[in-house]
């Protein structure tokens, strides 16, 4: 530190000296009344190019230290050999970096008219959080509201109707819940199909809600605050407030409003991809769940960093539930049981099954439920 101090010093000095000969140069050439005066003499030229030469030495000097100094560094915090996989994980770039990797969506995402309303461009703003852009950049411009948004909203979790005069619909195919509950009940816009969820068993892979309860007051564990990692319309959160939990969900709005059916509910969406660090403060959750969108799609280096972002938020003792996991069954024995025992956590329950429709067929996958308790104390 000291070293570089001193180099910056010398540096300054440098420049000093540059611009005083320079400015004294400038000076006897006004005031000189003679053709040859004007010319430089090759003493103050020698002098210009040395210390040109200085700066240029002592900044290549400055920076060969500083790469050094980092080397040193990292040496000594880590093994001399690094791991190819560390290797690879150092290429994932950090939270909203890769913005600069799509400079015609932001160039499109940034085109707006200042201190007025913001363009109708919730899918383009989407993209780039999918693409790692997140959060995004800030604009100086007004959220829009529905036009003529509902005077009153359900406090049941599980209204008998959403309001649809609460969602700006343009962008969407589908114009109402309605419309959404026709072309899919499983989407989970359907109160009166999701409140039957979570509650009972269908086959093993199943953990309802009283047996997860149950298992957390046999362990002396208190369920308190909760995640919910792709929980699409919150329908796990919303049984989990009727038992006095508070969970809050992450989701998209993939072709759908699902972060404004959260909320209508009386719960809280958090707008965030996978790959988004989890804001939470560290050790502070009970039970984190991994729904439907945790799955073997995400590159296997992003889900390493979200389990062990699950674990950073996780209190000693707290849960991570994955429910209904699936990928390949060869992969599941030999890539992501082996990544989510490196968590050591202990399996209260471990289940599979097989994936029988027709992609799971077709790909051989399969359903992982488990239940793993983070150790109480590391």
């Amino acid at each position: 530190m000291g070293f570089t101090m001193g180099l910056n010093m010398l540096l300054l000095v440098a420049m000093v000296a540059t611009n005083i000969l320079s400015l004294y140069h400038l000076s006897s050439t006004l005031q000189s009344k003679t053709p040859t005066s004007q010319s430089v003499p090759d003493q103050l030229l020698r002098q210009l190019h040395t210390i040109r030469a200085t700066i240029n030495h002592l900044t290549r000097l400055q920076h060969t230290t500083t790469s050094t100094s980092v080397a040193t560094s990292i040496s000594t915090t880590s093994n001399p050999t690094f791991p190819s996989d560390l290797l690879l994980y150092s290429q994932l770039s950090p939270v909203a970096s890769s913005c600069r990797n799509h400079p015609d969506l932001l160039h499109k995402y940034m085109s707006y008219t200042p201190f007025t309303l913001c363009p109708l461009d919730s899918d383009l703003a989407e993209a780039l959080i999918l693409r790692g852009c997140h959060p995004l950049p800030r604009r100086r411009c007004f959220s829009r509201t529905p036009p003529k948004p509902t005077s009153s909203l359900p406090q049941n979790p599980f209204p008998s109707s959403l309001p649809d005069s609460s969602v700006i619909w343009n962008k969407y195919t589908c114009k109402s819940f309605d419309c959404l509950k026709r072309f899919n009940p499983n989407l989970g816009f359907d109160p009166a199909h999701e409140i039957t969820k979570f509650m009972s068993y269908k086959s093993e892979l199943d953990l309802p809600i009283p047996q997860l309860l149950q298992i957390a007051k046999a362990a002396n564990s208190v369920l308190r605050l909760g995640l919910d990692i792709g929980g699409g319309t919150g329908t796990f959160a919303a049984r989990m407030k009727v038992y006095n939990v508070t969970v809050v969900t992450t989701t998209m709005n993939l072709a759908a409003p699902y972060n404004e059916a959260v909320a209508l509910r009386g719960l809280v969406p958090l707008h965030v991809p996978l790959q988004q660090r989890f804001p939470m403060f560290d050790g502070v959750l009970d039970l984190v769940r991994c729904g439907h969108a945790v799955n073997r799609w995400i590159p296997l280096a992003m889900m390493e960093f979200l389990f062990y972002d699950v674990d950073r938020v996780l209190r000693g003792g707290g849960y991570l539930w994955l429910d209904h996991f699936f990928s390949k069954e060869v992969d599941l024995e030999k890539v992501y049981a082996p990544l989510i025992g490196k968590l050591g956590y202990k399996k209260v329950k471990w289940v599979t099954g097989k994936k029988t429709d027709t992609g799971g067929l077709k790909n051989g996958e399969v359903y992982l439920t488990a239940l793993l308790q983070k150790p109480v104390s590391r």
